[in-house]
């Protein structure tokens, strides 16, 4: 577990954080005493832009209480963000011009990433939405080229380089390159601008939804430790995350991978090009399989999302894309109380000598809806399959290092359940309850 230290500036404490930085394997993320850290985001990408102190510091402590480790969160943001000004009437530039900042605005990020700090949380932090690089959508307007990236991630980094809290997100729902167009010079200038004043920062990319991980153009970038995805919202209930991070975890240079955006709870499924209600809404059970599947895979950790968090829906903004409530109403919904046995699980057994292992399932289903994953320790102290519905399962439990516990990890509740023992030889079948739609099989070992 992460502690939290005391510092003065200029007669103020401040909490501060312990740093992240990439395990010894290169697999996963670790505190710089060695701690192993778990990845589990929210994406709250308006929150400089859309809250007040008050809202910011509500939704701190919620997301503190069902125990998520890092916020993903825009300075420049999306929604007009560099003519509308936030909930102080501030808008981030002066002319719209990328090195000279509004203090106003920049000072009010500054009180709540020492507010996220406060509350044991870590910002993913994102210099800039997507379209002020890249002209695809969005209201823009461009305002990046290579010498004015790197000049603004200079700004950033010297502003920011004791905020111990931040991990930095290049991108903004953005493709690196599409066709005969590539913006890559210009977001690894803003990254190696962050990085010529801070060596230490951590740094990865959110890219557009779909196969266009970071992996896809980004990978061999020297600047880039961290591979992420964004699931998405658009491929329906089952996209195989899975097997995207399964595709990063095998690259070489061997980084960290995570999906930092699938299925937001309350989203509608596959809206775009045109939003039929016949296809409904994804739900509590649609994000718990996509989390931990590419966990299982092998991901470093996962992100939750809910459709009118990101965008911090209210009376005060129009909903965006068909959101059901108000984001007061959502910051309580089940699944964002459910994820915090994902980490609760995670965190119970060794993590940063977890791999991922799929030899163990004997028995697979081919359609996606039913597809398990396993994952276990290299050492063989414990083992977890996740099973996307009640349906029997068969383990080769010879990885075990000796004989093994069986337990049923309820998603919903956290609550486990002895099974029985078994010699760690040759296959079982095993047969979860049926009165939830998904189940964890663990797997200890023992004596």
């Amino acid at each position: 577990m992460k502690r939290s230290l005391a510092r003065v500036k200029l007669g103020v404490v401040m909490t501060t954080l312990p740093r992240l930085q990439i395990s010894p394997n290169q697999r996963f993320l670790v505190t710089e005493s060695g701690q192993s850290f778990f990845w589990l985001g929210d994406t709250a990408w308006e929150l400089f832009h859309r809250l007040t102190k008050e809202e910011a510091k509500l939704y701190f402590a919620k997301r503190q209480e069902q125990r998520f480790t890092l916020i993903q969160a825009v300075v420049l943001a999306e929604f007009d963000g560099l003519n509308t000004p936030n909930a102080y009437g501030e808008k981030p530039l002066i002319d719209n011009n990328p090195l000279q900042l509004n203090e106003k605005y920049f000072a009010y990020i500054d009180e709540l990433l020492q507010l996220a700090a406060e509350h044991n949380l870590y910002v993913g932090l994102l210099p800039t939405w997507g379209d002020k690089i890249t002209p695809n959508w969005g209201a823009g307007p461009v305002i990046f080229d290579e010498g004015k990236a790197r000049a603004y991630g200079k700004l950033l980094a010297k502003r920011w380089q004791n905020q111990s809290n931040i991990v930095w997100i290049i991108g903004g729902d953005r493709p690196a390159r599409k066709n005969e167009n590539d913006w890559t010079p210009i977001w690894r200038a803003m990254a190696e601008g962050i990085l010529d004043i801070d060596a230490k920062a951590l740094l990865t990319y959110h890219p557009q939804g779909g196969i266009s991980s970071t992996s896809v153009y980004l990978h061999q970038e020297p600047w880039l430790h961290i591979n992420m995805m964004q699931s998405g919202h658009g491929g329906g209930h089952d996209v195989p995350g899975w097997e995207w991070i399964e595709r990063d975890y095998n690259l070489t240079p061997t980084k960290p991978t995570l999906d930092a955006e699938p299925n937001y709870e309350d989203h509608p499924v596959n809206p775009w090009p045109t939003y039929d209600s016949r296809n409904g809404y994804f739900n509590d059970y649609d994000v718990r399989k996509q989390m931990y599947r590419t966990v299982f895979a092998g991901g470093c950790g996962v992100t939750y999302g809910h459709q009118s968090v990101w965008q911090f829906a209210s009376e005060k903004k129009p909903y965006i894309n068909y959101a059901k409530m108000d984001w007061l109403t959502a910051i309580d919904r089940p699944g964002a109380n459910q994820v915090r046995h994902l980490r609760n699980l995670i965190e119970a057994y060794p993590h940063v000598s977890r791999i991922p292992d799929q030899s163990m399932i004997i028995s697979n289903s081919e359609q996606r809806d039913a597809h398990l994953r396993a994952t276990r320790d290299s050492e063989g102290s414990y083992a977890l399959v996740y099973l996307p519905k009640p349906l029997p399962v068969t383990v080769w439990l010879e990885p075990l290092a000796s004989n093994v516990q069986a337990f049923w990890f309820d998603t919903c509740s956290g609550e486990k359940t002895s099974i029985g023992t078994f010699e760690n030889k040759g296959e079982v079948t095993f047969t979860p309850p049926g009165y939830r739609p998904d189940w964890v099989l663990i797997l200890e070992s023992y004596g």
